[in-house]
């Protein structure tokens, strides 16, 4: 590596060591539920549902008009008695002014109104629980997010020691090398593999940028580029989750399901209200208003109407072509596919736990695994190191030692953080996503 490269490298490191805001999962979880523009559309979008809930909205209140208006008419009138008498009117205006208040109201239309209403409470309910399946999705994209970016971060260390590792190998064959214990060949090596570890490291720098821009997106902050330090120095998977529990919990609290649910009942509710169709409809109208008209001829000048009308209107449909047994049909079919399309789910939910149970406790098992590996490796490198400084090992023995060490390390975060991913799986399946608020 050139002296420019090795001082570009040095200044990337030190540029990277600025100060930051420190983060833990709950500072991620809480700023992202409060400013995450997906879940306000959301919550908006609940709110619709809620403001739809309303005794108006289902048909049960009376509607009240009021209506103001005036007609003129300018005419020539020609009359012709049956007494053979002719009389004539040339510019005969007739005026009407008239104002007053209408009332209608459907009294009963074959609880049409009754099954509008709960509709509109059960689209109130899919509307909380749309808000809730948002919220999960997003604590579980979260913090799938900020255990990447914390394994990232680790890997990056890692990396880092095995920078100080070939470092410290080419300081010892540059000494040898000057003295002339060993060849030039030695000293090209540690150089390549010098610059190969210095080469990931910097690699490893943009994953770790390009992660932490997902997680200040996912958390809608202002400065998307702004530097993000975690509080977690590790990834500890919880050990003791219990399938049967999680399997329970899914059939209790998977807001999908609880969605699916609400879709048939709703579907069920559709279904009524075509049903309301078979039975007579009785509606009542009534108005009270003025009207005043005023007459250019005739005996009668001016006539004034100050008053109450009301009436009762029912009705029934005997015939539509068939069209409302065709619709009943058509809903009850419907009804049954939002069953299946709940079975459907339900198993594929059960595939999916099953499926990430086993991936869960395997990973489990990887962890104790390549802990004893990662243990045995560093042992293995103490010793590799020590022969090697004692001139009792080759450059390449060692720089094999060195990468079963940190082949272990990397294996190890991997198995820990896969282990993590699977964790947060089972919590979204099972519904119980809001514990890492807790």
């Amino acid at each position: 590596m050139t002296k420019l490269n090795v001082l570009s490298l040095l200044l990337f490191l030190s540029l990277s060591g600025t100060a930051q805001e420190v983060y833990d999962l709950k500072r991620c979880l809480a700023t992202g539920l409060e400013k995450n523009c997906d879940l306000r559309l959301i919550r908006n979008e609940q709110q619709i549902s809620d403001n739809n809930m309303t005794w108006g909205n289902a048909g049960f209140l009376p509607a009240l008009d009021f209506n103001a208006g005036y007609s003129g008419a300018l005419n020539n009138t020609n009359q012709e008695y049956a007494d053979g008498s002719n009389v004539k009117n040339a510019g005969r205006l007739n005026q009407e002014t008239a104002a007053g208040l209408n009332l209608s109201w459907t009294v009963f239309d074959g609880l049409y109104m009754q099954t509008n209403y709960r509709r509109l409470k059960e689209f109130q309910k899919m509307g909380e629980l749309n808000t809730k399946l948002a919220v999960e999705n997003l604590i579980c994209d979260i913090a799938a997010e900020y255990y990447n970016y914390v394994y990232r971060n680790l890997r990056l260390a890692n990396l880092k020691y095995a920078v100080s590792l070939s470092k410290e190998r080419l300081r010892i064959v540059e000494a040898r090398y000057n003295i002339g214990s060993m060849s030039r060949l030695d000293l090209q090596q540690a150089w390549v593999d010098f610059n190969a570890d210095s080469s990931n490291l910097i690699k490893q720098y943009e994953v770790v940028y390009t992660s932490g821009i997902t997680l200040n997106r996912m958390m809608a902050l202002e400065d998307i580029s702004q530097p993000v330090a975690v509080r977690d120095t590790l990834i500890a998977p919880n050990p003791s989750l219990e399938e049967k529990e999680l399997i329970n919990s899914m059939h209790q609290s998977n807001v999908r399901l609880l969605l699916s649910v609400k879709n048939k009942t709703v579907g069920e509710l559709d279904y009524k209200t075509l049903a309301s169709r078979n039975y007579p409809y009785l509606k009542l109208n009534t108005g009270y208003g003025y009207t005043k008209n005023s007459y250019g001829s005739g005996t009668v000048n001016r006539q004034d109407n100050l008053g109450l009308t009301y009436g009762l209107t029912l009705g029934f449909n005997i015939f539509d072509g068939f069209n409302r047994r065709r619709e009943q049909k058509n809903a009850k079919l419907t009804v049954q596919n939002r069953q299946l399309q709940y079975e459907q789910l339900e198993l594929s939910l059960r595939a999916d736990m099953a499926n990430m149970w086993m991936a869960y406790k395997n990973n489990l098992k990887l962890i104790n695994l390549e802990s004893e590996n990662a243990g045995a490796a560093h042992e293995n490198y103490e010793i590799a190191i020590e022969r090697y400084r004692l001139g009792e090992l080759s450059g390449i023995e060692l720089r094999e030692a060195q990468n079963s060490l940190l082949g272990a390390e990397e294996r190890l975060l991997q198995a820990q953080y896969n282990t993590k991913l699977c964790e947060i799986s089972l919590m979204q399946i099972s519904g119980q996503a809001v514990f890492y608020l807790e």
